[in-house]
């Protein structure tokens, strides 16, 4: 049984500026991920929504992340055993998206 998961991060910079920080920061995990041999990331942007796709431990992951002007809404899907972990990542995606937002 799938879990959906909608996180909001309320941002302070813009919708270019937060999608620019948007992309590096998920090029900064793909790489954690592929380099590890953890997982396998897609990503695809269609104006300023990035669709997503992560297959890891046999599982595949979906989502998107919506770039607004004053917040970013991200929506994933967790599969089976992870859907019991959607506390935890989404604790872990609040964290990340939070720092990764900072206005600086």
């Amino acid at each position: 049984m799938s879990k959906p998961l909608t996180i909001n991060l309320p941002h302070q910079l813009g919708q270019a500026e937060a999608r620019r920080r948007i992309e590096e920061g998920f090029g900064k995990i793909e790489q954690q991920l592929a380099g590890g041999g953890q997982a396998k990331v897609d990503k695809t942007w269609n104006g300023d929504t990035m669709n997503f796709t992560a297959v890891a431990m046999g599982q595949t992951i979906t989502g998107a992340l919506h770039v607004m002007d004053r917040e970013i809404r991200i929506d994933i899907v967790l599969p089976g055993i992870l859907g019991m972990l959607a506390g935890k990542v989404r604790d872990k995606v609040q964290k990340q998206g939070q720092l990764l937002l900072e206005k600086k």
